[in-house]
């Protein structure tokens, strides 16, 4: 072979090498972006869920204008998207129990209910997360990772 065709060899290996870099580098940030929004999606759901029971009267199994002894049911704090849970502390990045059913205690006007995906998030080691701060008439999302 002559020094041509190594050559062409060589530099087809290095394009080939760089396209599948390049591919599985879009596909994980694809995953990603799609847990982040599957986990928003979800974390809605449950802020539309606490603000029903926010409005609630108690003897319909309400809240009746608090969210005193609010709590996910066992099945809304864990899905194929994520872990989810409800606080009345703002979250942090470490601040997590993924999967709690805790009530939350005394009178409360606003909860936290945070939400820790699949896909490892944007600092390349822990997993995506977000909070949503509900209130009697707003939903605000944060992303953590």
């Amino acid at each position: 072979m002559g020094t041509q065709q190594l050559l062409l060899i060589v530099l087809g290996v290095i394009i080939v090498g760089i396209a599948v870099a390049v591919g599985l580098m879009l596909f994980k940030s694809n995953a990603q972006s799609s847990d982040r929004d599957q986990v928003v999606g979800d974390l809605e759901n449950l802020g539309s869920k606490a603000q029903q029971y926010y409005r609630k009267p108690p003897s319909f199994a309400g809240g009746g204008y608090d969210f005193q002894n609010f709590s996910l049911m066992p099945l809304d704090t864990g899905n194929g998207n994520g872990s989810y849970s409800v606080t009345t502390v703002e979250p942090t990045d470490a601040s997590f129990a993924p999967g709690s059913t805790t009530p939350v205690s005394g009178s409360q006007q606003l909860v936290y209910i945070v939400g820790s995906g699949k896909e490892v998030g944007n600092n390349g080691i822990d997993p995506v997360k977000a909070y949503m701060k509900v209130t009697k008439d707003s939903l605000i999302v944060t992303i953590l990772n």
